[in-house]
């Protein structure tokens, strides 16, 4: 019998969908479909209530539901808006077309990243601090490899982050077992270390009241207070990493948008090749944000206490719990580090820093205390005596403007708001006229 090729197709879907069936009156009666007797994961309960950014999403949500008509603004979750140049989203279209072709056509590829990619990551971005392409493992982002250096490290050690920080640093110490008991009172972990980086110490921690810790997790520039860490601050920090033997996860992913001569890299630092580990992604400096693309790098020279080299140990959960980054994203990754690529997205982190511009002008003719902007998307606004969420839904319920409550990113957050300079121009323009209403 002839089964033409659309009868294969149903045939097909027909055998991949799931079957019900139906369970006898008895099971339903006795409730097998209960709790089974795997108990919960203890770490999973000490986290405090839902992740930062699904929060604000969910809010946004509500207040589209109560206000229907309202043309919400968002300059909260820092997503990406500018559409991609040509050359590389053309690069990624071309090649995934190839795919249908049998010359084209590429499965798995190596799980460190496409070796053409790495060579070019360390040639763009760490030419002059002599990152061999073998340091580089191409991952699908940074926060995902935040997480596979958490696994790297294990329950056992100690960390510290800055306050305030990227939620991440915080919830994946604590799902991984290294943080202790939430307290209540201090609105910290018991077992981590916070490092209060706040305008009164020029958003650097004071480095001699801090305590040892294992694992050092530094961003810079640091999300949320847009602060780039100077050469002599990160200095400090690799000679107290040295001093301590301890390793710093230094994040790096908004460098693209430093202005001045902060450093955009760890490893500008003399000796920190013996100390750090450095995550970095595509995401906001070349809108890859849904495409997912970032790369880790791990020095030669870093080693565990017993002298066992780092990178030999990340190589192992990278071959053992990822398959490689998207072949077609790291075709986009190329396209954005050849001549023209580059010269395109960076015109659009120019665009974005713009828009930081404005809205760093707009806050301060308002009287209001404005930090971050000038090396970072985001700024960091200072409203004194006032709760953070507060602020947030003052500032949503009369101006149908999404931001992020500083007290999300720690507890040196609280009085700050987080805003962020991704958005097109006119809704840049709009949201600025909106505030302007607001405050004067």
């Amino acid at each position: 019998m002839y089964i033409s090729s659309s009868g294969n197709s149903m045939l097909c879907r027909d055998l991949l969908r799931p079957r019900i069936i139906q369970a006898s009156l008895r099971t339903q009666k006795e409730g097998i479909a209960g709790n089974t007797k795997v108990p919960r994961n203890v770490n999973m309960e000490k986290l405090r209530s839902g992740y930062l950014f699904p929060e604000i999403s969910k809010r946004e949500v509500q207040h589209t539901e109560k206000y229907p008509d309202a043309k919400l603004i968002s300059l909260g979750i820092g997503d990406t808006t500018e559409p991609l140049p040509d050359i590389i989203a053309s690069s990624m279209a071309d090649y995934a077309l190839s795919l249908s072709t049998a010359e084209g056509y590429r499965g798995y590829g190596a799980e460190q990243g496409n070796k053409a990619l790495r060579k070019t990551i360390a040639e763009t971005f760490y030419k002059d601090v002599q990152i061999k392409e073998t340091e580089v493992f191409v991952s699908d982002g940074a926060q995902c490899d935040i997480t596979r250096l958490q696994l790297l490290l294990g329950s056992d050690v100690s960390i510290a982050v800055q306050d305030p920080s990227f939620p991440a640093y915080v919830d994946s110490s604590v799902i991984i077992g290294q943080a202790g008991d939430f307290e209540d009172k201090s609105r910290m972990y018991g077992n981590i270390e916070y490092m209060k980086c706040v305008p009164q110490t020029n958003f650097f921690p004071d480095l001699a009241k801090t305590s040892r810790s294992d694992i050092i997790f530094f961003c810079s520039p640091n999300n949320p207070t847009g602060h780039a860490a100077t050469r002599q601050q990160l200095e400090q920090l690799v000679k107290f990493a040295k001093e301590n033997g301890s390793i710093i996860v230094f994040d790096s992913a908004y460098a693209a948008y430093i202005t001045d001569d902060s450093p955009r890299s760890i490893f500008e630092i003399p000796g920190a090749r013996e100390v750090a580990i450095e995550v970095s992604s595509f995401s906001k400096f070349a809108g890859f944000t849904g495409i997912r693309l970032g790369w880790t790098v791990v020095p030669e020279e870093l080693s565990f206490s017993n002298g066992f080299p780092v990178i030999n140990d990340f190589n192992r959960i990278v071959c053992t719990c990822f398959n490689g980054a998207s072949s077609i994203a790291q075709v986009g990754g190329l396209a954005c580090l050849s001549p023209e690529g580059f010269a395109a997205v960076c015109s659009i982190t120019d665009y974005y820093k713009e828009n930081a511009k404005i809205l760093l002008n707009t806050f301060a003719s308002l009287g209001l205390k404005v930090y971050g902007g000038k090396n970072a998307p985001y700024l960091w606004v200072h409203f004194p005596g006032s709760k953070s969420w507060d602020v947030f839904t003052e500032i949503l319920e009369r101006t149908h403007i999404i931001t992020v409550p500083g007290s999300g990113f720690g507890p040196a957050g609280e009085e700050f708001m987080r805003v962020c300079a991704f958005g097109h121009r006119e809704s840049i323009l709009e949201a600025a006229r909106r505030l302007e209403n607001l405050y004067l």
